[in-house]
C-alpha cells in the first residue's frame, strides 16, 4: 500500500472512533424498561363527548349494524370482493343486517371504504312475531314498529 492510502485509512479509524455511536432502532436498554415512560398528557384526556353523532353510548353499544354498499368493488383486491359477497352485499344501496360481534366487525375493517355502517335503533322496543309484518327501517336507521291494535275484551254491564 502506498503512504497517502495508510494515511487515510489511518484518518478514517480516527474519526470512527471519535464519533458519536447511534444507538440501533431494535436495541432496548433496560434502562428504558424501569424508567417511567414520557407519554404526553393528551393522550389521557377524557374521550370527547360526541358519541350520539356515532350512535350511542361507548359503555352499551348497538347490538346490530345497518351495512350499506354505497361502492362497487370492481378493480379492488379479490379479497375485498369476497368480503362483500360474504357479508351479502352484492346489490348497491341495499341494506343488511349484521350482528355487532367482533368477527363482522373485523370483516368491516377491510371494507369500510365500500360501505355505510349505521347502528339500528329500536326507539318502540323490539317487534313481536306477530308485529314483524309491519316493521320497517327509515333512512336514519331506526326499526319502527307498526303495531296491530288488539281488541279489548268485552266488559259485562251491571245493571
Amino acid at each position: 500500500m502506498s503512504l497517502a492510502s495508510r494515511c487515510l485509512m489511518s484518518l478514517n479509524n480516527k474519526i470512527l472512533k471519535n464519533a458519536t455511536r447511534l444507538p440501533s432502532p431494535w436495541y432496548v436498554s433496560a434502562h428504558s424498561k424501569t424508567t417511567k415512560t414520557r407519554v404526553q398528557p393528551e393522550y389521557f384526556e377524557e374521550r370527547s363527548k360526541d358519541h350520539e353523532k356515532y350512535g350511542g353510548d361507548p359503555e352499551q353499544p348497538h347490538k346490530l349494524h345497518i351495512v350499506t354498499r354505497i361502492k362497487s368493488p370492481k378493480g379492488r383486491p379479490y379479497w375485498e370482493k369476497n368480503i362483500v359477497k360474504y357479508l351479502g352485499l352484492q346489490k348497491a344501496n341495499t341494506p343488511v343486517i349484521h350482528k355487532n360481534t367482533p368477527a363482522v366487525n373485523h370483516q368491516l375493517k377491510f371494507v369500510k371504504h365500500l360501505v355505510r355502517i349505521q347502528p339500528l335503533k329500536t326507539p318502540y322496543g323490539l317487534p313481536d312475531e306477530h308485529d314483524m309484518a309491519n316493521t320497517y327501517i327509515n333512512t336514519k336507521g331506526e326499526l319502527i314498529v307498526c303495531r296491530l291494535l288488539k281488541p279489548e275484551p268485552p266488559k259485562a254491564i251491571d245493571s
